[in-house]
């Protein structure tokens, strides 16, 4: 992010020392907005004004600067104000630093003075909102492309889908390798529907014991068996008006799967010793990476719970099929890392780049979360000779790769042309042939 993103608001009544400030920052390509008193740079947030910093003089009209620095920071603790003090104000700006402000520039300064403090509050500044993006990114309170990274067309289609389908009623089956995502597109399912205030019970078909698998899915009473103390209620019914999902769905045993069929129907179950029906309502996601049309009809999947899982089918590309979003995936988990280990974010080489580009992930995009978290300790994250899984040719290699480039230099320039021929060295003309050959979108 540069610091010229967002704009510094500078706030001083004296018109002259205001427009010699201003062309002092406006020089070194650091924007800036002028105001001649606090109220009016209250007034002029409050319009929609996002300042990168602000710079105050102490002794204003009306509302003088550390009240205005107060006024800030119940709006945004962490926006930094840097307070200019006249001689003799010494003491005021030392409350102001004890109040929180980043610095304080005392009159008469040189512009290089004003200068690099307002880069240094910027940076700052950029440094903040990167932190709290990608914590937001950890906690989850983001947008769908926030949530499921790429630019490739399948994955927006993909997103096109869940958006289409999410605030539905309909059953979803997710197709995918392991590692592409399932879970994290089920989720999505859930939290962009008007069900998202209500219980999200994930289960792993596969991660439960058969014997266990009745009492956990439909609950039981007390007593119901040996060991069973006290009733508990089982996933579907906490599911109840929220989402049920079934991961490795095809691990189901048969018996169950009957049993579950009979549940989605009627829209009521019975835990396991009781003879009294719960009624529930809770929208069924089920994934695999098995063909469970294929295992139907080798009798080793129900093909009538198929069809009741299947009214809407999202298929998830593995990443080999989508090398495009590599850089831009591989960034991502590169930042979270960073911050989850307390590291510099590190800038990735270009030899790794080649690599990340050229490898087969079968593991997809869990195996490339893996070697981002390698890459941001420092480790190796690829062998360098003998059993390294690349599988592709040298052309398919070499065309990802220069996918990849063109879709991050559009990405960097908003989808301009001239812009992106001119960051990557190459003819307008002759990046136009690329895009259209590549079928990507200039935006």
């Amino acid at each position: 992010m540069s610091d010229q993103s967002l704009p510094i608001l500078f706030v001083e009544d004296d018109p002259h020392v205001l427009l010699g400030c201003q062309q002092a920052l406006l020089l070194e390509d650091l924007p800036v907005v002028g105001c001649g008193s606090a109220e009016e740079a209250l007034q002029k947030i409050e319009q929609g004004l996002q300042p990168g910093i602000v710079i105050t003089d102490v002794r204003l009209p009306g509302m003088d600067g550390l009240s205005l620095q107060q006024r800030l920071y119940q709006q945004d603790r962490q926006l930094p104000v840097v307070v200019i003090t006249g001689h003799g104000d010494v003491a005021m700006a030392v409350q102001a630093m004890k109040d929180g402000a980043y610095d304080f520039v005392e009159k008469p300064f040189s512009p290089e003075r004003l200068v690099d403090v307002a880069r240094r509050a910027l940076q700052q500044r950029m440094l903040t909102l990167e932190v709290e993006s990608l914590r937001r990114q950890l906690d989850g309170r983001q947008t769908l492309e926030q949530r499921i990274i790429g630019r490739s067309g399948r994955i927006r289609e993909l997103r096109e889908l869940i958006m289409n389908v999410a605030d539905t009623a309909a059953n979803v089956l997710i197709l995918g390798e392991t590692g592409t995502g399932k879970e994290l597109v089920a989720s999505c399912l859930h939290d962009f529907s008007r069900r998202h205030s209500h219980n999200y019970v994930a289960i792993n078909c596969g991660g439960l014991p058969e014997n266990l698998f009745e009492s956990e899915i439909f609950g039981h009473e007390a007593n119901a068996f040996t060991g069973a103390g006290k009733r508990r209620i089982g996933k579907i019914e906490h599911a109840h008006k929220g989402t049920l999902f079934l991961d490795e769905v095809e691990t189901m045993p048969i018996n169950l799967q009957i049993k579950l069929l009979r549940v989605l129907q009627e829209h009521k179950l019975e835990r396991l010793g009781s003879n009294q029906a719960v009624d529930v309502d809770c929208r069924l996601i089920a994934a695999t990476k098995e063909d469970l049309d294929q295992l139907s009809q080798q009798g080793r999947f129900r093909a009538d719970f198929y069809y009741r899982l299947n009214v809407v089918t999202l298929e998830i590309p593995p990443l080999r099929e989508r090398r495009e979003d590599i850089p831009l995936l591989f960034d991502c988990f590169l930042q979270q890392a960073a911050l989850r280990f307390d590291r510099e974010p590190l800038e990735v080489d270009r030899k790794t780049q080649s690599q990340l580009m050229a490898h087969d992930w079968p593991g997809n995009v869990r195996e490339l979360r893996n070697v981002a978290e390698r890459y941001a300790l420092g480790l190796p994250v690829f062998k360098t000779s003998g059993g390294d899984s690349v599988t592709t040719s040298l052309a398919e290699s070499v065309e990802a790769y220069e996918k990849s480039l063109i879709v991050e230099a559009l990405r960097r320039h908003g989808g301009n042309m001239t812009q992106a021929s001119q960051a990557l060295g190459t003819p307008k003309t002759t990046l136009f042939d690329k895009v259209k050959k590549y079928g990507l979108q200039q935006g």
